[in-house]
């Protein structure tokens, strides 16, 4: 059987590694790949993106911008930067929306969503899609992720032996309100406005919590009930693969949500908690999985034909 043949271009980084690691247990995946002096080479790396059925690039944003100006207008390409995800000419890789898992099939150009958008997307775009939730209406946004979200440079920091004590308790960060991740988590969602945003990075290596806050009074007749947005969540995810709406109310760990109970899976999970006027939604993930290298293995498959779920972790 002839196998596919992918290409990797940025895989000595968090992401790209992942995605190497992964598909080298594949039986059915040639990975090709570059000599050390040639991993800088423009031409050589068009050369192999030529050759490959699919290419991966795990480049920073302007490393991508300028592969993808040089490549074959054919060659499918799935992109984890941040550089294309909002750009009208490429598919948004998030699966599990309406219609997104067949654009995807059809696609040579996908763009990998970003960790934190993720989680938001997931919770919100639903909302918005069923009218459940005004387009104009303004929300909050909080996000717990392991360091290894910060790429070689943060996971060096925290693991190092004489690491200052500032590591041992939870950081904000994205304090000019910047985020590189709201483009899309507003683009993505349909939402008039972006959220305000406050992430935060903790010492742990990977996993991520990330929630909405908001009032019954934000919602649409019909949706001012926490039961009413846990059921329109859970209809809405009923046939995926990855990600799974937990039954209403639920608290599986010990009264708590831990940020990193899903380690090393490549699903999601949703929650839904309310009171008589306020209702909480929450998605948990691996920031490495369904954050980053699962969805982009997730989205090979699709491009590739292969099942949708092939070598990742439910």
């Amino acid at each position: 059987m002839a196998k596919y043949k992918v290409f990797i271009d940025g895989a000595a980084g968090t992401t790209g590694l992942r995605i190497y690691e992964r598909l080298g247990q594949a039986t059915d995946i040639e990975l090709l790949s570059l000599a050390e002096n040639e991993r800088k080479d423009l031409n050589a790396r068009l050369a192999k993106i030529a050759e490959a059925d699919i290419t991966v690039l795990c480049l920073p944003d302007e490393a991508s911008k300028e592969i993808i100006a040089s490549a074959p207008k054919s060659a499918k390409i799935c992109d984890t930067s941040t550089a294309f995800r909002t750009h009208s000419d490429w598919v948004y890789g998030f699966a599990e929306l309406t219609g997104q898992k067949t654009k995807i099939q059809h696609a040579t150009r996908v763009a990998v969503p970003g960790c934190h958008a993720s989680g938001f997307i997931a919770l919100v775009r639903p909302l918005i899609e069923k009218n459940a939730l005004p387009k104009d209406t303004l929300l909050s946004c909080h996000s717990l992720t392991g360091y290894s979200g910060g790429g070689k440079a943060m996971i060096g920091e925290y693991q190092a032996k004489d690491r200052a004590e500032k590591y041992t308790a939870p950081r904000l960060y994205g304090l000019p309100l910047k985020h590189k991740h709201l483009p899309e988590m507003q683009t993505l969602t349909g939402l008039s406005n972006a959220p305000l945003f406050t992430p935060v990075v903790a010492d742990y290596y990977s996993g991520m919590l990330v929630t909405v806050p908001l009032f019954t009074a934000q919602f649409n007749q019909g949706y001012q009930e926490g039961v009413a947005v846990h059921q329109l969540l859970a209809d809405y995810y009923h046939d995926s693969l990855l990600i799974q709406v937990q039954p209403f109310g639920v608290t599986p760990d010990d009264n708590m949500l831990n940020a990193n109970e899903y380690a090393g899976k490549d699903s999601m999970q949703i929650f839904v908690y309310a009171n008589e006027s306020q209702i909480l939604l929450a998605a948990r993930f691996d920031n490495l999985g369904k954050g980053a290298s699962g969805a982009a293995v997730q989205c090979l498959n699709l491009m590739l034909g292969r099942d949708e779920s092939k070598g990742l972790v439910l």
